[in-house]
């Protein structure tokens, strides 16, 4: 079993070679060739579509996953997709999107785009990646990802055909038989042939590709960065970076007797490349359950039963899915469970320690990033965890705290627990060509190399990565990006609107949750409820609907006129901080937010009564920020 547990346990694994000198497979076709050969009768993949944890499953070993994907892929070079074209694919979680993420990028430049978007969001993604086919759901009952493909592709005719998978065939009688007699209509109002994707890729050879593999290294894979909001850029990821975050899973993590549960989508990174290539690595066994993973009906409900049915050794979750998981009595035997692995937004202390209680196991959180193809740091699993932190930056990754101009030129290096802007480089970050988009990458790299990720952060003494903050403005509503401009923009659309500031403020279940000041035109008059309706109408995603609207006298200024944002967190942080003290019958309030250096934002509190200081520490441990006694 892989060991992990220590800075000097990663050092060893540095030492033993450089990256380039090691002996992994070029392509991602070599790579799953080379765990069909080696785990051939062995489960790949399980996928349930429904959250019961006696309900049917279907499961792939990887002899038959490794068959699916070849013919998938002579499907695509068939429909014309060479090496520099897309793929693009915008399904749930089920067998055939890991099929598809594979065959996709052995074919071509595979996708993924995440069905939450909105058509004309989907739309300019497939544009701007030039897509020639796009992989989707058959119309199906209670979703509308077929509805939505129709009208992006009507939007991007560039797009030749779209390969449709059925559901259905994971069902059972009745529902079976029913899902015809209900399926919503779709009418195709765009020009592309619309064809059976399993049934299409059935009639490919299965023991060969039909065509050359790729000789070397290349762009295998687009993934947009952002959430819910604006339009997304879109970052390029190479065979390189992609089998590179598979081998630390093979190496340090998982080995062919580990089962991973993952109920995070396949069109995240999280879950195609820690998960997914880490199994592809290491043989392990990966279930998903339900196509919406954690928002399938049941699938909270069922959780527990679910790890025990799996003997699930591995969770991978995220905070939001854990502060919901706390709220359910832990009813089945999950002594298989190893550990839990959460990334995507910061871990509050309180949830780690409720989880530990609950459950006897650790959670170990990792940083990664879109624009690094993923992993950049972990905290061991076999190791000391600290809770708060990131963890130990991962093997052949190197991570520098820099203070940086903005077009990325080096003031200098921080020292230990400065904080300053964390900059990568690894095998996953590609250097100077990042996005698509040439000008998107114009001031993204320190010295040419290290990727400027946006966030502010220091490293201990210890090794650990601490992040504090963000040097730019997003808002993550568990774990999805949202731009605080597409919020301003609907705000500043009041005629009575002057200035509109807008950040997350602290959530115990989301981490963050939007959040708008305003300051009104002199003389002009609007209430909270006024502009409250008037974000609803205008601000086009729900994720992105202000939680908060308050109206200021003036809302904070730099001497340039921009708006102050970190005083709006302040203000916003106290705000939450009382409420959520008050609502528990604590005799506390914020005295004040201060800025420290190491922690970013701190809450300073006093006493105004006799406290019980561990049900303090229990209510705010709940949310992710720090605080400290004033008196």
């Amino acid at each position: 079993m892989p060991k992990f547990a220590s800075v000097a346990d990663r050092d060893a694994v540095e030492a033993e070679m450089p990256w380039a000198e090691r002996k992994v497979p070029t392509t991602i076709y070599q790579f799953l060739s080379e765990t069909r050969a080696a785990h051939g009768n062995r489960p790949a993949i399980s996928f349930q579509i429904t959250s019961g944890p006696k309900d049917r499953a279907e499961t792939v070993t990887w002899a038959e996953l490794h068959k699916r994907v070849t013919q998938a892929a002579n499907l695509l070079r068939r429909l014309g997709v060479g090496e520099g074209d897309t793929v693009a694919y915008m399904l749930p979680n089920c067998t055939e999107t890991a099929v598809v993420l594979l065959a996709g990028a052995t074919a071509g430049i595979v996708n993924p785009i995440n069905p939450l978007l909105e058509p004309e969001q989907i739309a300019a993604i497939l544009r701007e990646t030039k897509a020639k086919v796009l992989v989707t759901l058959k119309a199906f009952p209670k979703s509308e990802v077929a509805q939505k493909a129709a009208e992006a592709v009507r939007h991007a005719p560039g797009v030749k055909a779209v390969l449709e998978v059925d559901l259905n065939r994971y069902l059972t009688p009745p529902k079976s038989w029913i899902v015809p007699l209900i399926r919503p209509k779709n009418p195709v109002a765009h020009k592309a042939d619309v064809l059976d994707f399993n049934r299409a890729a059935a009639r490919e050879p299965g023991d060969r590709l039909t065509f050359a593999d790729s000789a070397s290294d290349r762009v295998a894979a687009y993934f947009h960065t952002g959430g819910t909001t604006g339009m997304p850029k879109v970052a390029q990821h190479k065979y390189s970076g992609m089998i590179y975050n598979g081998w630390l899973g093979g190496r340090l993590l998982f080995d062919k007797d580990d089962v991973l549960i993952c109920p995070l989508p396949l069109f995240h990174v999280f879950a195609a490349y820690p998960i997914l290539m880490s199994c592809i690595a290491s043989g392990a066994h990966m279930v998903m359950p339900t196509p919406a993973g954690y928002r399938g009906e049941g699938v909270f409900d069922n959780f527990w039963k679910l790890v025990e049915r799996w003997q699930v050794s591995f969770l991978i979750t995220v905070p939001t899915a854990i502060a919901a998981l706390m709220q359910r009595p832990v009813d089945a035997d999950v002594s298989s469970l190893r550990i839990a692995i959460s990334g995507s937004a910061p871990l509050p202390v309180e949830l780690y320690n409720r989880f530990k209680a609950a459950t006897g196991v650790e959670i170990a959180e990792g940083y990664g990033l879109t624009e690094a193809t993923c992993l950049v740091a972990c905290n061991p699993v076999d190791g000391m965890k600290k809770v708060g932190s990131v963890g130990i930056v991962l093997p052949h990754t190197h991570v520098r705290i820099l203070q940086n101009t903005a077009n990325g030129d080096v003031i200098r290096e921080c020292g230990v627990d400065e904080v300053g802007e964390i900059c990568v480089a690894n095998p996953g970050v590609f250097e100077g060509s990042t996005y698509t988009e040439v000008d998107k990458n114009h001031g993204l790299f320190a010295e040419g190399r290290y990727l400027r990720t946006g966030d502010l952060g220091r490293l201990d003494a210890d090794g650990y990565l601490w992040i504090t903050g963000r040097a730019k403005d997003l808002i993550i509503r568990g774990g999805h990006n949202i731009d605080p401009a597409e919020i301003e923009e609907a705000l500043l659309s009041h005629p009575a609107v002057a200035f509109a500031g807008a950040i997350g403020q602290p959530d115990a279940f989301a981490g963050e949750l939007p959040c708008v000041y305003v300051e009104l035109v002199a003389g002009a008059e609007a209430t909270v409820a006024d502009l409250t309706e008037h974000a609803r109408s205008h601000v086009h995603e729900r994720a992105a609907m202000p939680k908060h609207v308050e109206i200021l006298p003036e809302l904070p200024k730099t001497a340039v006129g921009k708006i102050f944002k970190p005083d709006l967190r302040k203000r916003a942080i106290r705000r939450v901080y009382d409420a959520a003290l008050a609502e528990a019958g604590l005799p506390v309030r914020v005295v004040d937010v201060v800025e420290d250096k190491k922690r970013g934002l701190v809450a300073r509190l006093v006493r105004e009564g006799a406290v019980d200081e561990a049900a303090v520490a229990q209510r705010l441990g709940e949310f992710a920020g720090p605080w400290d006694w004033a008196d």
